[in-house]
């Protein structure tokens, strides 16, 4: 993994044809004033950490609360820095500062509607509340490069049981419930982005036969 300045708008450059370029934007009035410490972007990179089996960089962002700035920042992060996948998390909910999903499909060119329906559906297995969440994912496309962007939820907690899924401990820690980056490498493929790899123990990614790839030289 490789980490790039917080404040870089350069485009970011592939060490190697596969690694995927990552934004991660932390949305949070008082974290990003310094209220409190800002916990999404760790839990992000801890949990991309032991996802991830190819190679992966990652640019970060802090941001307020405030339609404008999320929309300028998601559009920095793919036309100028390049990123594959930029994950949101913060600002999903129905307080009238939640404006998270509003100012993605502000830049987005298509919607991808299954993210977070199944996102919900994760949650629903803890809370009834999992229904006021209001996360999207979208692409956002240019000339020349596309993006998947997904909003998460901001707890630590449950951005990792929406990333990797559901399982039964008691049945030997099969899947029970998908998570929802099962399906992330297989849409960057489809949008033209890098061949990702995860591994499997945490979540595997999801290809039809016809998709899989051999695996790569050691």
């Amino acid at each position: 993994m490789t980490t790039a300045t917080p404040d870089s708008t350069q485009k970011l450059a592939r060490s190697h044809p596969d690694e995927i370029l990552i934004g991660l934007v932390s949305i949070s009035d008082r974290a990003s004033t310094g209220v409190y410490e800002d916990k999404g972007i760790p839990a992000l990179q801890e949990w991309l950490g032991s996802a991830l089996s190819s190679p992966w960089q990652v640019v970060t962002r802090l941001i307020q609360d405030d339609a404008a700035t999320i929309s300028a920042t998601l559009i920095e992060l793919v036309d100028q820095a390049g990123c594959d996948l930029v994950l949101t998390t913060g600002g999903t909910g129905p307080s009238r500062r939640d404006v998270t999903p509003e100012a993605t499909l502000a830049v987005a060119t298509k919607e991808m509607p299954g993210f977070g329906e199944q996102m919900r559906q994760i949650s629903l297995n803890f809370v009834p509340t999992a229904i006021l969440s209001r996360q999207v994912a979208v692409i956002r496309e240019t000339a020349d490069h596309a993006a998947l962007i997904i909003n998460l939820p901001g707890q630590p907690k449950s951005i990792k049981e929406t990333l990797e899924g559901l399982r039964d401990m008691e049945a030997g820690g099969g899947v029970t419930v998908p998570g929802i980056f099962a399906a992330v490498p297989y849409c960057i493929d489809l949008i033209g982005g890098p061949y990702v790899e995860t591994h499997a123990d945490v979540v595997k990614a999801f290809r039809p036969k016809s998709a899989v790839r051999a695996p790569r030289p050691a």
